[in-house]
């Protein structure tokens, strides 16, 4: 999950899957729909007229299944969500790299319409901004394909060895559970040896950020599984000023991907669609 300050999961990810992106499909890039896509019959769709010859879409693209650079282009889950919000809107949304912790400001002060960062929803960051939840994600365990075993939260370590990358929530929370049982909590210097361990037997399971986890699993040609459910689960939202007039139209753009098939076809696509919403929700935090 993406906070302000030094994120485990801009840690993780960005070095976590070098060797696995390689296999990654490009996907959405940085897209253009053609503003002749109308809105489907719905007045919701409509975007204020200060938008309507096109929209900037903030993306720290250093985030891999959600955001990252491939080849010279925004890819990963995100930006296949913004190329379908745009055909339905009939807007242009043109995706900008920008770095994570100036994003907020950026929409506040107008520079950017849209951030699409794989923002967490918090009760803090929705006075400043509005958001809308299009996912949720956590922390996740996976395993070898062949084991049997099911891992469902940090209780569920005791009596196992888990890998997990050094400096990342997980292993502070795989360490935190070691002191109340056993637990062989194996770190590494990055994602690949923790995975590597994994599937060598020295480890029991592997521990990530869900979406993350999902994104090893489904890039792995079978070697693994994910085992248990997301825990310590949040919401991801788009984030737009407060007043923009964006929130309206987003929402309806997203019942209406997700009401067509798309929101799951670009989830699955990615192995993310365990974090699948069923509907969109405005300023969905809990806290």
């Amino acid at each position: 999950m993406r906070t302000f300050g030094a994120s485990r999961t801009k840690q993780v990810t960005a070095a976590a899957v070098a060797a696995l992106c390689a296999a990654a499909g490009s996907g959405g890039g940085v897209a253009w729909a053609s503003p002749a896509a109308a809105h489907y019959g719905n007045p919701a769709l409509k975007v204020p007229a200060k938008y309507a010859h096109g929209i900037r879409v903030a993306v720290d693209a250093t985030y891999p299944p959600d955001e990252f650079m491939k080849g010279g282009k925004i890819v990963g889950f995100d930006a296949d969500l913004a190329q379908a919000l745009s055909k339905v809107l009939g807007v242009k949304l043109q995706l900008q790299d920008a770095t994570f912790d100036t994003i907020i400001t950026g929409v506040e002060d107008g520079k950017y319409g849209i951030g699409d960062s794989s923002f967490t929803d918090t009760k803090a960051r929705e006075k400043a901004v509005d958001f809308v939840d299009y996912f949720v994600a956590g922390e996740g365990f996976y395993e070898k394909a062949g084991n049997h075993e099911v891992f469902n939260g940090l209780k569920s370590l005791c009596g196992h060895s888990v890998a997990v990358e050094t400096g990342t929530t997980e292993q502070t929370d795989a360490q935190a559970q070691a002191k109340h049982c056993k637990v062989n909590v194996l770190s590494f210097a990055d994602q690949n040896q923790a995975n590597l361990a994994v599937s060598s037997g020295r480890a029991d399971l592997g521990f990530a950020d869900s979406q993350v986890a999902a994104y090893i699993v489904h890039l792995s040609n079978g070697q693994f599984k994910l085992t248990g459910k997301p825990f310590s689960t949040a919401p991801y939202g788009f984030i737009v000023a407060k007043n923009s007039g964006l929130v309206r139209p987003l929402v309806a753009a997203f019942k209406t991907i997700m009401g067509n098939g798309e929101y799951m076809k670009i989830l699955t696509k990615w192995g993310v669609q365990q974090g699948a919403v069923p509907v969109p929700k405005v300023n969905g935090a809990s806290s």
